[in-house]
This record gives structure tokens, sequence and C-alpha cells, in this order.
């Protein structure tokens, strides 16, 4: 199928699949002029509730219930299923909410994994989204499940940007784009249960949150609660399904916040111990290293915040997951540091995993991938005067030589403004350096600026231009990249525009390739089935991407036809149809001494995917494709099985295989991932992460114990090694070891 017949057969299918415009959504009472749900803080003149999940304190009397909450999923509009009652409450010092969870099915509620930070789509839980500047765009989620989780994330362009979702899993997801979950803050909650149902208790402490001056607030909210069992989300603030939480410009209103005029300085120093061996640059020694280092929080005022750190240290960071690359481009792995996670979004200009303008691990991390010391840094974030601000600056240390070559010590600094404007639009610019410490001519800038037009709730045209800086490469150094989108209930539609010239070099930011335009147009139907008893919804879709280089000759394209069925407990099967067509300039090796010459390829590789009901005790992901590949054919098994034991043990088995056939020669890729983890409670466990790559020779461990306090900080014990492996059985030695006693606590000292 060439371009134009694929082109034909999309304005076919989109006919087809004509858009339907969203149903009203059921009105509210006490709703503000704009008719958005209004709730009320209630201040409190007696002693501050217990936080102990029972809501039996005297104070919740006292507050104003909140009962009024309508389906998103799975009848749109529709009253929630089960009764539920929230009060807000709040003193001089945080903002307490209690939700009365009320289910005729006490027996049959699901209550998740006991880890901070789980994913909480596969329970039930309940969570409010707290919009303290009232722009519209911009938030702080707290939610949890009746395990008594700590669910917290920042909000940033109401969640769009590239961003995982609410209800992501933590470890291996970045805090870039519109929703950061890996931020950690400070509040406490508990849960209890009885044959009525469940209960939450929030306190949210105002030092936790940033906010406009003024004594006497009205915030943006939302809040959720999920009853798993129905697949059923239903929302305060009306919200349609093809949205989320994060959909603040569709929030309502809390009046009444009596916010305190705050000055806060916490501090968190750590002190870390270990026995490392390096098998491969320095056989038979053992290292015996131990430092201690401090990280600062200054609020400066309500809505500014100075971070400080010293002598980084990110020892309990979960390893990175090791992926099979049959491409001739680098992947692409989050950032999960803590201090470069939290408030990531301030800073988060372009597209994502394409063409990220920042991306915080250029800092701190070597090209081949080993740990740079960090010396110190600091970060001022917030907002003057309804202008967002960010300034980062980072001094690193050089490398020993006999680790790697080259890496020298660098100054890195970076530089954001934004505004917000009405209806969900928004403007930016963004600096970034970086710039050897000891010679100034060592230099590489980033300029850009960036914005987003939103038109009505269904339109939005996102666009950024960016040029860099870099000695010895002149011309070709810009990027522009144009996103339209439209979006209703039923369907949606985007385009999108990209040209990176051949010399765009962000050396503090991640592009995957240059010199080249790019167009992508995807289309998508949700279709309702009433009546299959079993299966929700059927989405078809339709996505087409194409690069060219700056001379027209196509490098990559892909043309994508998806038939997914979701099931009613949240399971998802059907079959895709892929078409890739590749340009070669020059030959790439994909395995060891097989090399894919230069030529044009056209492939088709069909894949079947079936998921099921996620929140069962045990799951499976598969992934079945085959069909044309390059000048032969591959053919690729993905499966995964997940095991729950209620609320205190997950293991996660992943094996995918892939048997490639070729002309110049054949070869097999095999990965396999192990997780286990078990929760004593939401604050102690013990995870392992098992992993075995053929494409880098490698058996590797991560095991990690933690006894975390509050944001993240705690004790940690963690053991890593790595060892050479020529097939999966044959290990042929040692590469590293370590083990590493960490322990870091947070002190307010005003």
């Amino acid at each position: 199928m060439n371009l134009v017949s694929r082109i034909i057969f999309a304005a076919l299918l989109w006919a087809i699949l004509a858009p339907v415009m969203p149903s009203a959504l059921v009105a509210q009472q006490g709703s503000d002029g704009d008719g958005r749900p209004v709730a009320i803080v209630t201040p409190m003149t007696t002693p501050p509730p217990v936080i102990d999940g029972r809501l039996d304190d005297e104070a919740w009397t006292l507050g104003e219930p909140i009962t009024e909450f309508f389906q998103r999923e799975p009848v749109e509009g529709e009253p929630v299923s089960e009764r539920t009652e929230v009060r807000i409450l709040a003193d001089a010092e945080a903002l307490y909410v209690g939700a009365w969870l009320y289910d005729r099915s006490a027996d049959e509620i699901v209550t998740g994994e006991r880890l901070r930070d789980a994913n909480i789509q596969v329970a039930d839980h309940f969570g409010v989204i707290l919009d303290t500047y009232q722009d519209r765009q911009n938030g702080f989620i707290f939610m949890t499940t009746p395990s008594a989780i700590e669910y917290d994330g920042q909000v940033v362009n109401e969640g769009v940007g590239g961003g995982r979702t609410a209800g992501s899993s933590r470890q291996q997801r970045g805090g870039s784009g519109g929703f950061n979950l890996n931020w950690d803050g400070s509040w406490e909650v508990a849960t209890s249960r009885d044959g009525e149902g469940w209960y939450a208790e929030f306190k949210v402490p105002f030092s936790t949150l940033r906010y406009a001056g003024g004594s006497v607030q009205t915030w943006g909210l939302n809040m959720v609660r999920r009853i798993r069992r129905r697949n059923e989300d239903a929302f305060w603030a009306p919200i349609p399904r093809q949205y989320n939480l994060m959909r603040l410009s569709m929030a309502g209103d809390l009046t009444g916040v009596p916010v305190p005029v705050q000055r806060a300085i916490t501090v968190s120093p750590y002190a870390r111990g270990s026995a490392e061996r390096d098998y491969v640059n320095a056989p038979g020694d053992t290292d015996y290293p131990s430092d201690v280092g401090v990280d600062a929080k200054v609020t400066l005022t309500p809505s500014l915040t100075l971070d400080l750190t010293t002598n980084t240290d990110f020892a309990q960071v979960e390893v990175d997951e090791r992926r099979t690359n049959l491409t001739r481009f680098p992947l692409f792995f989050p950032e999960k540091r803590s201090f470069f996670l939290e408030n990531a979004g301030t800073f988060a200009v372009g597209t994502p995993q394409a063409a990220d303008l920042f991306f915080s691990r250029r800092i701190g991390i070597s090209p081949e991938g080993n740990a740079v010391p960090i010396l110190a840094g600091g970060r001022l974030s917030g907002k003057v005067r309804g202008v967002g601000i960010g300034l980062l600056q980072i001094f690193t240390d050089n490398l020993d030589p006999n680790i790697e070559a080259g890496a020298r010590e660098n100054s890195f600094s970076v530089a954001r403004v934004t505004k917000e404007l009405r209806n969900r639009s928004r403007a930016g610019a963004m600096f970034v350096q970086r710039r050897a410490t000891h010679d100034g001519a060592d230099f590489n800038r980033t300029y850009a600026v960036d914005g987003r037009l939103g038109l009505g709730d269904a339109w939005t045209v996102d666009a950024w231009v960016a040029r860099t800086e870099t000695p010895g490469l002149q011309g070709g150094d810009e990027a522009v990249n144009v996103n339209l989108s439209y979006q209703i209930r039923d369907f949606s539609t985007s385009a999108q525009f990209r040209s990176v010239g051949r010399n765009f070099n962000p050396e503090v930011g991640f592009v995957n390739r240059v010199g080249y335009r790019y167009l992508d147009a995807n289309i998508q139907k949700q279709v309702r089935m009433p009546s299959v008893s079993w299966i929700r919804e059927f989405n078809p879709h339709i996505n087409s991407r194409y690069h060219w280089d700056m001379e027209g000759d196509l490098e990559s394209g892909y043309f994508h036809l998806d038939t997914e069925f979701i099931t009613e407990g949240g399971g998802r099967f059907g079959p895709e149809f892929n078409f890739h067509n590749e340009g070669l300039r020059e030959p790439f090796e994909i395995a060891p001494g097989v090399v894919i010459p230069a030529g044009r390829y056209n492939d088709f590789l069909p894949m079947w995917e079936i998921r099921s009901d996620p929140s069962a005790r045990f799951s499976i992901q598969s992934v079945l494709r085959g069909g044309q590949f390059f000048t032969g054919t591959r053919y690729e098994g993905d499966f995964t099985v997940t095991y729950r034991r209620g609320e205190t043990l997950t293991a996660a088995l992943k094996v995918d295989h892939n048997i490639v056939r070729l002309d110049e020669g054949d070869f097999e890729t095999t990965l396999l991932r192990l997780r286990v983890g078990y929760f004593f409670t939401p604050r102690i466990f013990l995870q392992s992460f098992l992993q075995y790559s053929d494409q880098a020779n490698v058996w590797a461990l991560n095991a990690r114990f933690g006894w975390l306090d509050t944001a993240g900080t705690g004790l940690y014990v963690v053991y890593n090694e790595a060892q050479e492996s020529h097939g999966l059985t044959s290990l042929t030695g040692p590469m590293t070891r370590s083990f590493i006693v960490k322990y870091s606590r947070q002190l307010r000292v005003l």
C-alpha cells in the first residue's frame, strides 16, 4: 500500500467513523456563575482530627457534606453507583479531607498494592486535585487506596505534554511532560474499612503546596472515586469520558481556603556507606566509599521555592529497564532521580522522546551511562506576579579517566518563564546552557519559545521553535514543531509537523535523529457496544507518520491500523496492521556481524495484542507479531504474567523473544525481566528486579529494601550485581557488585 492509497483509505475510514458530539453533562446544584460546582472549606474551632482513617473526630461533624458525584465511566453523567460523602476542613496548618466511601458489597473492594505511587487504576481509590493558583491548568494530586498508600504528583498544562497519566506505575516513568508522578510531597493519609465500605482521611500541610498571596482564597478543586470491580470512575465536577482528573479547566471551586503567609526551611541530610567492586576497570579491588550530603528547601514566599543540593546522591533509585533495540536510533530512558523530578514539568519544552529541549539525564550521567558526581546545585521555581519561573543551576565534577575519558567538569544552567492565559492557553520561553567549568569556549546553548492556544474545549494548537548554538556548527541549527488536535467524547484527531535541522544540537536535551521533516496524523473513534455485555468499547484508530530528509527523500514511514476492544473488566484485545518503510542511506549493524545494506525497504508486520483484567490475581499481557523485516522476516513473542496476593505481594515475569531471518544473517534476541515486591506497610517494602538481555550480554540484579519516612526520605538498603553472560545459562563472570546503605531524614528548621 503506497502513501497515496493510505491517505485515501484513511479518508474513507474517517467518513465511516464520523464524529459524534458529546451529550450534555449533568447540571450541578450549588454552582458558580460559570456553572462550576462550589465546595466550602470549614474552618476548625475544635482540635484537628487525628489522621487514623476512622473519621470519628468531632471536627468532622462541622464540615459541610459534599455528596454529588457523577460518573465518567461507565455511564457518563449518571450519579455514582455507591453512596459517597466528603468533607473539607482547614486550620492554620493544613487542609483536611475526609471521605466516606460506602459500598454495599464491601467484601468486593479491591485494595491494590501497598506501595507509594503504585498503580491505582487496578484498585478502588479516592483522590483530589488542587488548583492552588486557580489558573485552570496546573495543580497537585493527592490520592489513596484502601491500602492507605500515598499517591501524589504535580500537574502542568492539564497533564498534556508527554507525562504519564494518573494511575501509571512510578518506578520506570519519568517526570517530564504534563504529569509528574515522582514528585513526593509531605502529607499524611490513613484509611479504615468495615462492612459498610471504606474511609479515607487526608492531611495536606499548606507548606507542601504553592499558592498566591492573600489570606482567604478560592482554589480549583475536583475529586474522583473509582469502584474497581465495576470499572467505574465518578467525579465531583463532571468530566466527559475523553478527559481525566487533570482536566482542570472543568474543575469546580473550593472557596474559603484560609492560607497562611509562611516562611519555611526544611533540610534533608543523608549519609551513605557502601562496598563496591568493578571487575572490568579495577579487577581485584574492593572500594568502601562513604559520603554525606544535604538537600534543602526554602519557602521564600507562598508561591516561590528555592531548592538547594550539595554532594547529591541517587543510590536508592531503581535501575533502568533493559530493552531490545532493532532500530538504528538510540533508546529513550526516563529521568527517575528525585531532585530533578520535582517541578520537572516547569522545564518540559519540546516533543517528549523525540526532541526534548531539556533532558535532565544529561546532567550527572555520562554518554556511556556512568554516574558523574554532582557537586552542588539549586533550583528556584514558582510564580511571581502571575508569571511562572524556573531557574536551575548545577555543577558537576569530572570522571576518573580509567572509567571514562572526556567526562569533564561542567556547569549547567536553565531558565524558564511561562504565562497561563485564558481558555487553556499559555506562552513561554526557555534558555539552556552547558559550559565547561574551566574552558569558556566549550559550551552549548539552546534558545526556545513555546505556546498553546485552546479554541473552545475541543481544539488545541501547540507549537515550539528552538535554535541551538554550538562552536563549529553553523546553519541548520533550528527546529520547529506544530501540533493541532481535536477531541470530543467519541472522536479525536490530530496532526503534527516537525522540522529539525542537521546541526540542531541540544546537548542538554534529547533528539533521536536530526536533519529531517516529520508529519504525523492520527484518527480515533470510540464506539460503545451495549449489545455485548462483556465488551465496553470498540476503539478503531489510524496513525500515519513519516520522516523525510531535507532533500525530500523518505527516511522512515509507518502506517498503523488498530481495532482494539476494551472489556468491562478493563482488559484489551485486538489485531493491529502495521506497514513500515525504511530508506537507508548507509548500512547499519542490527546485530553482531549482521549489517543491513543501504536501500529502500517496505515491510508489513501485523500484530495481535491481548491484556486481561489488570486487577485480577493473575493477569497477562501478550503481544505476537510477525512478517516482513528488511531483507527477511521477524517473529516476536512478548509475554508478561503478573501475580498479586492481596496488598502485600506482587510478582511479574516478562519474556520477549525475537527470531530474525535476513539475507545477511540470522539472529535471535531474548529479554527477561522478573520483578518481585513484598510490602510490609505502605512505607516498608522489599523489591527485587532481575534482568537478562542477550543484546547487552548481561544478567543484572537490583534489590532494594526501603523503610520510608516522609517525602521519599528514610532508610534504603540496596544490592546491585551484573554478570557477563553469552547465553541464557552461560555466566562468564561478574562485572560489578555493590552493597549500599543510605539514610536520609527531612527536618523542619523554620
